[in-house]
């Protein structure tokens, strides 16, 4: 693999000012399947960190009895029953499964229809990769068009991704790394994002790139579900040609963005204090300094 730094030259490509004439249709409606009993903070998050990079409609698909978290914690999303066959797919430009869903047989029918039937930008995550491990559902992954999916495990999602045999060595080595996120590319053919200090993207042309921005503070609860929300939220958003952003950049600019909110949280709490809603927060001044 080629490898490549990701950085504010190469975001200020994609993310560019916006048409006065621009409506939310042209910012993308996103689909977020996150969030159980006991674990909707990660579907707040999530929805948050979409909206806060852009996306003109955000939709948390969740257990009905749920929907007054969701409708009170953040009420510029909207709700709809986490019901797969009820669920027009048809409708979004993206979509997210994963954060807080929880392995239950209702999440993992989820998973396997959205994996399945939605033909859009899909990214996966937390609970929704270990589903993907503990089902098998690698095949389904492989099945999907060829560039359109992007995971996004820590190290110990890589792990039970790739089976604990498989992997050796300090998980701290850049070199280390660096085979984990080649065999996670080639076990399910998806763009892959290999969170951590200096995260790690692999793309569909088997390039890598490294990103620079990010911190330590930024190893706190919920942080990777910002991460999944402002990927989603940018993969469904238009540039000011008309044309979409495409799922290797969301990914790219989204693992940028995402540290520089950490980057710039920690300049006003510290690295001690700062928690995954400051990254949140923090995403829609990051990027307005990326356009200045």
């Amino acid at each position: 693999m080629t490898t490549s730094i990701i950085d504010k030259k190469f975001v200020k490509t994609i993310i560019e000012k916006r048409r006065k004439e621009i409506h939310k249709g042209d910012c993308g409606r996103i689909l977020i399947a996150a969030g159980s009993e006991g674990m909707m903070g990660a579907a707040l998050l999530s929805a948050t960190a979409a909206l806060r990079s852009g996306s003109g409609l955000v939709q948390v698909a969740i257990p009905k009895e749920l929907f007054p978290i969701v409708q009170t914690g953040i009420p510029e999303a909207t709700c709809l029953e986490r019901d797969f066959s009820k669920i027009d797919l048809s409708r979004y430009d993206a979509a997210a499964i994963g954060p807080g869903l929880g392995e239950s047989k209702e999440s993992v029918e989820a998973v396997k229809k959205i994996i399945e039937n939605f033909c859009g930008t899909l990214v996966i995550d937390a609970d929704g990769l270990n589903i993907v491990s503990h089902q098998n559902l690698f095949s389904l992954l492989k099945a999907r068009k060829k560039g359109e999916t992007i995971i996004t495990p820590h190290i110990g999602e890589a792990k039970r991704l790739l089976g604990e045999s498989e992997l050796t060595g300090d998980f701290n080595e850049k070199t280390v790394r660096m085979e984990i996120l080649d065999k996670l590319q080639k076990k399910t053919e998806a763009i892959v994002v290999l969170k951590g200090h200096e995260t790690l993207v692999a793309t569909e042309s088997l390039k890598t790139y490294i990103n620079i921005t990010g911190n330590p503070g930024m190893a706190t609860a919920g942080s990777g579900d910002v991460l999944t929300g402002i990927i989603t939220g940018l993969a469904g958003q238009k540039k000011s040609c008309g044309t979409k952003i495409t799922t290797e950049e969301a990914a790219l600019c989204g693992v940028f963005i995402h540290g520089m909110a950490g980057d710039l949280a920690a300049e006003n709490t510290g690295e001690y204090g700062l928690i995954a809603g400051d990254l949140a927060y923090n995403t829609a001044i990051a990027l307005k300094k990326i356009l200045d």
